[in-house]
Order: C-alpha cells, then sequence, then structure tokens
C-alpha cells in the first residue's frame, strides 16, 4: 500500500474512537472526561512523557500563540523541541512537530501500528486521547530536549494533564467551552487551574478579577509560585507596523528586554510576555539572545495573518466575543477605518451576535458559510443575526463560494477580505486560498 492510502487508514482508524471535537454542544456536555483511561494508556507505553522536561499551557486565548513562541524560543537556544497543539488546520500531522516540523505521514503511521496493542487494552479511549499519547510518544522517541504541551480543552481533566511539567502556563481566561466548563469565569478558571501541580510554578497572562482570585488560591494550596504578567512581569509595547511589532519586558529591578514578533496584535505581545515568562520560570536555560532569535522567526498561521496586503486578505481564528474584541483592535491599529468584507461561519455552540456587534462598525458585508464541520452552525442562523443587526448579508456556501464572492467584491470596493469566526472556516478559506494563489502564478 502506498503512503498516503496507509496514511488515510490511520486517520480512519483515529476517528473510528469517540472524537468530542466533532460532536454536538449537547454531546459534548455529556461526555465522560477523566484522567484514569489517559493514565493506564500512557503507562502502557512506558511513560514517554517523563522523558523530557515539558511547558503545559491552558487558557481561553492565546494558548496556541504562546505555545508557538516558548517552543521557538527553545528551538533558537538549540534545543530539540516538541510542540503539541489542537486543532490541526489543514493536515492532521500539524499537531506533532519537532523543531517546527510535522510528524512525517509515514512516522505516523508507524506510530499508530505501535500503539494499536496498548490502545486495544483500555476501553473507551476517545480520538483526542490518543493522539495526545502518539504526540508524548513521538517526542520521546526523537529524543526531544524540551517540549511545549498545549491543553485541548479546560486542563483539569484534558488528556495532556497526565504530565508533571516544569512550568504550568494559564494564558487569557474567556467566555467558551461554557456546556463543558461552566458558565462564569470563576468555574472556567477552577478547570484551567487544574493543570496547576503541587510545588510546580505557574505563570499566568493578565486576567479579569474573578479568574486570578482562582487561580491565586489553587496555587497556594499547592504551593505552587504565582507569577503574573502584567504585576510580576512588566511589558510595554513598542513600534508596530504590518511586518511585525516590538516591545519590552521586564521584571522590577531588572533591565528591559528589548523583543521583536512577526505576530501582529496587542494580544500577542501580551502572549509574548507570557511565553517570555514562562521560560524564565520553566528552570531552562534560555538566553535572552535564544528568545529574541525565537520570538523573531515564530510562525503561527490564521492569527490576524495577512495574507495579500493589498487590497488586504486576513485569515483569523477569532471564534468568541473575547477574541473579536482583540480582532477589532488589531484592525483599527493596521488599517483604520477600512471597511471589511467578513467570510463568517461559526460553531453551533457560540455567541454570533456578540461576535458580530463586536465588528459591526466596520462591516460592509457578511458572507455567511459553514465550513464542512459536523459542529457548523447553518448559516441561515446568521443571516438572520445580521438582518437584526442591518449588516448587509449573503449566503455563500461551501467556503470556496465565500472567497471568490469576497474577492470579486474587494476587488471593486477596495474593502479587507477577513476570514474570522470558527477556525475551520478560516482553515477552509487558507487551503482555498492557496489553491487560489496558484492558479493565478500558472
Amino acid at each position: 500500500m502506498d503512503t498516503e492510502s496507509a496514511y488515510e487508514q490511520a486517520l480512519d482508524y483515529l476517528y473510528s474512537f469517540v472524537d468530542y471535537s466533532l460532536k454536538k454542544t449537547s454531546e459534548l456536555a455529556r461526555a465522560d472526561f477523566h484522567l484514569e483511561r489517559m493514565f493506564a494508556l500512557m503507562e502502557v507505553l512506558g511513560d514517554p512523557q517523563k522523558t523530557y522536561p515539558i511547558l503545559h499551557v491552558a487558557g481561553t486565548k492565546g494558548k496556541g500563540s504562546t505555545s508557538a513562541l516558548a517552543a521557538a524560543a527553545l528551538q533558537a537556544e538549540g534545543y530539540k523541541t516538541g510542540l503539541y497543539t489542537s486543532p490541526h488546520l489543514q493536515d492532521y500531522v500539524e499537531r506533532i512537530r519537532v523543531n517546527g516540523q510535522p510528524i512525517s505521514h509515514a512516522e505516523l503511521i508507524e506510530l499508530v501500528e505501535l500503539v494499536k496493542g496498548a490502545v486495544a487494552k483500555i476501553p473507551k479511549l476517545t480520538t483526542f486521547e490518543i493522539t495526545t499519547a502518539l504526540g508524548l510518544l513521538h517526542f520521546a522517541r526523537q529524543n526531544v530536549e524540551a517540549a511545549v504541551i498545549e491543553v485541548g480543552l479546560g486542563g483539569r481533566l484534558d488528556a495532556t494533564n497526565v504530565v508533571l511539567p516544569k512550568v504550568a502556563v494559564i494564558t487569557s481566561l474567556s467566555y467558551d467551552h461554557m456546556a463543558v466548563l461552566g458558565n462564569t469565569l470563576t468555574a472556567i478558571a477552577g478547570e484551567k487551574a487544574g493543570i496547576i501541580k503541587e510545588g510546580v510554578p505557574v505563570v499566568s497572562s493578565p486576567q479579569k478579577e474573578e479568574a486570578l482570585a482562582v487561580l491565586e488560591r489553587v496555587a497556594a494550596e499547592r504551593q505552587a509560585p504565582l507569577a503574573l504578567v502584567g504585576r510580576d512581569i512588566f511589558f510595554q509595547s513598542g513600534d508596530h507596523s504590518l511586518d511585525g511589532q516590538s516591545l519590552q519586558v521586564w521584571t522590577e529591578g531588572a533591565k528591559p528586554v528589548g523583543l521583536w514578533l512577526p505576530l501582529l496584535g496587542a494580544h500577542q505581545v501580551v502572549n509574548a510576555a507570557t511565553a517570555y515568562a514562562a521560560l524564565q520560570a520553566s528552570g531552562l536555560a534560555v538566553s535572552e539572545a535564544g528568545i529574541r532569535k525565537g520570538f523573531a522567526g515564530v510562525a503561527w498561521p490564521c492569527r490576524f495573518e495577512i495574507v495579500r496586503r493589498e487590497p488586504p486578505v486576513i485569515l483569523d481564528s477569532a471564534h468568541n466575543t473575547d477574541s473579536f474584541e482583540k480582532l477589532a483592535q488589531t484592525l483599527e491599529d493596521y488599517f483604520h477605518d477600512q471597511a471589511v468584507s467578513l467570510i463568517f461561519g461559526a460553531s453551533e455552540d457560540k455567541d454570533i451576535r456578540g461576535m458580530i456587534e463586536v465588528l459591526r462598525p466596520r462591516l460592509s458585508r457578511i458572507l455567511a458559510t459553514k465550513a464542512v464541520h459536523p459542529r457548523a452552525l447553518e448559516p441561515q442562523t446568521i443571516l438572520a443575526t445580521a438582518d437584526e443587526l442591518g449588516i448587509p448579508v449573503e449566503m455563500a456556501v461551501p467556503v470556496e463560494v465565500a472567497l471568490r464572492r469576497a474577492l470579486e467584491l474587494s476587488a471593486k470596493d477596495g474593502s479587507i477580505v477577513l476570514s474570522a469566526g470558527s477556525m475551520f472556516v478560516t482553515a477552509e478559506v487558507k487551503t482555498e486560498w492557496e489553491k487560489y494563489v496558484k492558479t493565478l502564478v500558472h
């Protein structure tokens, strides 16, 4: 069998288990989350996660960017570095990376075959649990010298919470996945704080008081020293352009460290300060030069990613009201007053009205679309919401049609083409954009 056919078979095997990322909200709320299965699986596999130092990153927003920044700095310092994130954008193997390179299709096939016996011994394992085990095992087999592990959902009962990290990192907390994590910031913070381990340092991004109170209480109970960005680690934004932005980070009494990021938006400065603080707290030897080089070279797609400058085409992964507020601010900072044609699709459990209202002053129109995903919201709901808010809207399904229509309208009026609302929609827009660019080249 050729590699690609075998790869598809490996993915079919993984997806043959319960995949909560593909379940509707009602099913997600009833999900059987606990860690016993995961600990059992890791034990059968020889506990590979215990063979290398780990930075463990939870949060509602910013955890992916913070993870990518920390991994880039470790790699730049010379560590062979693993990075485990979710979901993927275009190919499943993006979730498991060593030194920035996704695991190859051939390696994933081999690993899946390797774990099948162990998986068969443990009932009720999920797709995400098995994938997490594959990532942790791959890093051990590759002899990584450090790994950054991003939490999938929540923290306390997340499959990644079998690790004992050098530092637990909690990025910005806001309302998301309430059916599973709870309807208050206190409840959500409680789930995220579940990654805090006895005596292990904690680094947190700035938090609302309600969330911070929970993190402080749990850290104190577990005698885990807590460093809060904005209180214990200070930062200041510098210049910004479409090429990137500068910032300074420092602790009290210390000389500020100047850094540069290719990632755009004021929220990325907070993520960079959080990643910097996490690296310092990890106990791993990472120089300022390594951090500077790593941060400057980081790549993290679909986070205010400008794939064309004129007229702008921007791919973003904002998918809750809080991240839409950050998106609106970033648009204001880089494209003051320019109208937006928004390609918008979302998952069924999202606050559609809240997200759209945030961008309402900038919207010339919405192109309501739908990703090829079981949790994707029907576009009729988006149409009805946009109508209520008095925003011009049209249905554009599938995503390919939405992108073509947005580009057509942008060519006429110079509006920004922006994809946001769902990671799955933006991932499909990215794939279609790459196809479109190839047609222009040929």
